[in-house]
């Protein structure tokens, strides 16, 4: 075993430890059902759009979009808005409590708790680690192959198209 897989051994024992450690233990995960989380995700995702454009970016039908919208819109999680660049359209948004509740949704960790352990850690080292951890996932994003444009020859003259 190389040093580099004893050490991603370690760091995946670790890893575990600190899911087991500090995963979220306040109820369910998500009070959200999977179709309105979608639309919260695409609209945090993609900003303010119409229902049907919604619809389109997610392929699904206006009327169930519209449907969902109307749920979300009822728990405050949703507002109307006028699109301002044309008074015709309307546009859907998130509300400030809309993007509480789809943040609160998304962790997985319990950052209270992590507030704690990270506060008795001496100074500077909590930064490091963050550091440490972004670099490792930035580095695991691969990174596009640059691409070349390949010149093709020209077609002999007896084959070139008359125009």
């Amino acid at each position: 075993m190389t040093a580099g897989q004893e050490q991603a051994e370690r760091f995946a024992e670790l890893f575990r430890a600190v899911y087991l450690t500090f995963h979220r233990r306040d109820g369910p995960r998500s009070q959200l059902a999977g179709a309105s989380r979608a639309v919260l995700e695409h609209l945090a995702l993609a900003g303010p759009l119409t229902v049907g454009e919604a619809a389109a970016h997610m392929n699904r039908a206006q009327s169930v979009i519209s449907e969902i919208v109307a749920h979300l819109e009822r728990q405050g999680l949703l507002e109307r808005e006028d699109d301002p660049a044309d008074r015709r359209r309307t546009l859907i948004w998130l509300t400030p409590h809309g993007h509480d509740v789809l943040r609160r949704d998304r962790e997985v960790l319990g950052v209270d708790q992590l507030a704690r352990a990270l506060a008795r850690l001496p100074p500077g080292q909590a930064g490091e680690l963050i550091a440490g951890l972004r670099a490792l996932v930035d580095l695991a994003t691969p990174v596009p192959a640059p691409t070349s444009i390949q010149h093709l020859p020209a077609p002999p003259d007896n084959q070139r198209e008359d125009p």
